[in-house]
């Protein structure tokens, strides 16, 4: 009778299990990338070459409810070799009234609503020395709550406009919470699609609160894309403008050209950051890519440089291997 009770339970439970799965879709994505890098710089630390990777892993559950939301879960995994985080997980709920985000996963700066030159550039690089003190290196918004667990929200779109907002809780003593707004808006014109975008955020501060906030614009006509941006920062002893512009186009079948440059300057510190850069896109294959990116970069430490920021120039020069699933 245990016997016969115990496997009673057992299929009752494979057939709710079986039942629950069937409602929802799940999708399993992921991508590859190996890199051979070449780096021509003043800094003995950083002047060489090496191989690196980077890997990715993303589950994604969807269901749709009997009253219409839909809803889903993502579970994205970092897969690297002594990297195996999660990296962003959260929980999605859309319908008529716009879309929910609750979890660790982009704010509105990262998200669908900003305008950014490096959108365009598949690896932009971005060289600059690591005991640097800036807050942007390019014409996007600082990323001021990075994954942290958040709530966001995204309006449906009206029109051409869209807007969200978002709000990172730091805790109980809340002493760096972090609040972000953003506004999209696109149209046609003159046969171009062009869309225009501003996003702003500050992140709670004891002595002085870290603001940093975009505005963009991108066009899009014909095989051509265009980009550029402004971004600005500020925080307790810092005062940051940046500028950015990149241009993508078709140069033929399976093969994409991409250019950038960036240029930020402290005003307080005298702190500045240029580049410029190239890349180009060849499809080998459906999901394989190999990709070349070379860049110029200069970097001036200014008179606020803390321990361990050097001057830094340079050539850096990447090919990415890419597969993805």
């Amino acid at each position: 009778m245990r016997k016969l009770l115990l496997g009673t339970t057992a299929l009752a439970a494979a057939a709710t299990l079986s039942a629950n799965v069937a409602l929802a879709d799940i999708s399993i994505s992921g991508y590859y990338e190996w890199r051979y890098e070449s780096r021509s710089s003043n800094t003995a630390a950083t002047d060489g070459t090496k191989f690196a990777s980077d890997s990715e892993i993303k589950f994604v559950f969807s269901n749709k409810t009997d009253n219409g939301l839909d809803v889903s879960m993502k579970q994205e995994l970092t897969s690297d070799g002594g990297d195996t985080t999660v990296q962003e997980s959260a929980l999605y709920i859309s319908g008529g009234f716009g879309k929910i985000q609750l979890g660790s996963d982009d704010g509105i700066n990262d998200g669908s609503i900003p305008s950014a030159p490096n959108d365009l550039v598949s690896e932009e690089m971005f060289s600059v020395s690591s005991g640097n003190n800036l807050g942007i290196t390019n014409g996007d918004m600082a990323n001021l709550a990075g994954n942290d667990n958040k709530i966001v929200y995204y309006t449906p779109a009206m029109g051409g406009l869209t807007a969200g907002a978002a709000f990172a809780d730091s805790g109980e003593v809340g002493a760096t919470d972090t609040t972000e707004y953003g506004l999209g808006y696109s149209m046609e014109a003159a046969g171009a699609s062009i869309y225009l975008s501003y996003a702003t955020g500050t992140t709670e501060n004891a002595t002085q609160d870290v603001d940093s906030s975009t505005v963009g614009v991108t066009v899009k006509t014909g095989g051509i894309t265009f980009a550029i941006a402004q971004a600005q920062y500020e925080a307790e002893n810092d005062d940051e403008q940046g500028t950015s512009a990149a241009v993508k186009f078709s140069v033929a079948d399976g093969m994409t050209l991409a250019g950038y440059t960036a240029e930020v300057d402290d005003d307080i510190s005298g702190e500045e950051y240029s580049n410029s850069g190239a890349e180009l896109i060849y499809t080998i294959a459906s999901g394989l890519r190999a990709i070349v990116t070379i860049e110029d970069y200069d970097y001036k430490t200014g008179s606020g440089s803390g321990a361990g920021t050097v001057a830094d120039s340079g050539t850096h020069s990447k090919l990415t291997m890419k597969a993805t699933f």
